[in-house]
């Protein structure tokens, strides 16, 4: 019905128009220039001559119209008066078209309001001339919920990591609190039981710095935005250099590395933060590697990109979880990650400092070998990567 209705009215509007138009112009030219009008088509359109009348047998002036002259007068005026129609039917119909948009607007702004409101389908809100935009609609509510319920378990893990953090702090600090304490009550101790409190009381000591570290990385994770400062990085030096960083670790594990890395290779980035970056996945490699293998360190080049490769030998990492190894706080092993003081933030840093290279990182696990690709841009050059 209103299909009919607005059909109409645009057949109405420039027939009233056109009438409107018309009649002004007809009380115009009889009404307020009288007579001028007339004196003016006289003086211009009709013509008066001497001519001889057979009727009368003698010369008469005759005065008639210049037909030729009237003839284009005419047709001007019917140009001019279709150029007026059309300019005054295109003015009403703009003026037409902008009320219905933003009655449409208005109408769809509603509708969208009413939906992200409530909990109903998109198709019992929205009328079936906007099932566009209750698809659309129906997507983006979708993904905003994903998203909110993603933030909310990150949240949640975060929380509870947290509490599990400040519980843990409590054990080792009342380990070394205790030993501590018995060796200052106890000067004459023997040795080596002397020995064997401090070596507790240090193991403890250390545990516990490995966990403030840790509170210390949720914190920064959450409130610090990495900038980067790039510039033309020595990657031979600077994997040697975490190499030996490493070695104490490496040693409590029987792992030794093989670097295979040009001793030219430079990449283009922020040293500190891809240091950062190769830390956070050696650290990882070295955790779950089976002891007295080789971690591999390998380097390549091609016309757009650096591709460093991490490669281990360790149990294999399940398809399910090797898709979520980046999200922020989760943990490959909740037992295994709580002893060793990981708690699911080094390699979605890490995934986060790359893609701001401009890169991508991605992992591999089968046959009892894991390999990180870590794939950094050239200078000028643009990674396109599906993980």
């Amino acid at each position: 019905m209103k299909n009919k209705l607005s059909k109409s009215l645009r057949f109405l509007l420039p027939c009233l128009a056109g009438i409107l138009l018309l009649s002004g112009l007809f009380y115009f030219a009889d009404f307020i220039l009288n007579g001028t009008f007339v004196d003016w088509f006289e003086g211009n359109y009709m013509i008066t001559e001497s001519r001889y009348l057979e009727e009368t047998g003698a010369y008469t002036l005759v005065r008639e119209p210049d037909y030729p002259r009237i003839k284009n007068l005419v047709f001007c005026m019917a140009i001019f008066l279709l150029l007026l129609l059309g300019a005054v039917t295109f003015l009403l119909l703009r003026f037409y078209s902008r009320k219905k948009v933003r009655q449409s607007v208005s109408r769809i702004s509603g509708l969208i309001n009413r939906f992200m409101k409530e909990e109903s389908d998109s198709s019992g809100i929205f009328p079936p001339e906007y099932a566009q935009i209750s698809a659309q609609m129906a997507e983006i509510k979708s993904t905003m919920l994903k998203n909110e319920q993603l933030l909310h378990e990150e949240a949640a893990r975060k929380n509870d990591l947290i509490t599990y953090l400040a519980h843990d702090l409590r054990t080792p600090l009342t380990s070394v609190t205790g030993y501590l304490t018995l060796l200052d009550e106890a000067p004459g101790m023997p040795e080596t039981q002397k020995e064997k409190y401090i070596h507790i009381a240090l193991d403890k000591a250390q545990r516990l710095g490995t966990l403030i570290s840790e509170f210390f990385e949720i914190t920064r994770y959450s409130l610090q935005q990495t900038v980067l400062e790039k510039e033309t990085v020595d990657l031979y030096y600077l994997l040697v250099q975490l190499t030996d960083e490493f070695y104490p670790l490496l040693q409590e594990h029987g792992n030794d590395i093989c670097l295979d890395v040009a001793e030219n290779q430079t990449v283009y980035g922020d040293a500190d933060s891809l240091a950062r970056v190769f830390s956070n996945i050696l650290k990882n490699a070295i955790s779950y590697s089976y002891p007295d293998t080789e971690i591999r360190i390998s380097v390549c080049q091609d016309d757009s990109s650096v591709t460093l490769s991490f490669q281990n030998k360790g149990p294999v990492i399940p398809s399910q979880k090797l898709e979520r190894i980046f999200e922020k706080f989760f943990r490959l092993d909740e037992s295994r990650a709580s002893r060793t003081g990981g708690f699911g933030l080094g390699l979605a840093i890490a995934k986060e400092i790359v893609t701001l290279h401009g890169g991508a990182i991605t992992a591999q696990s089968h046959d009892e070998c894991t390999v990180f690709h870590v794939i950094l841009p050239l200078r000028n050059s643009k990674i396109s990567m599906t993980s």
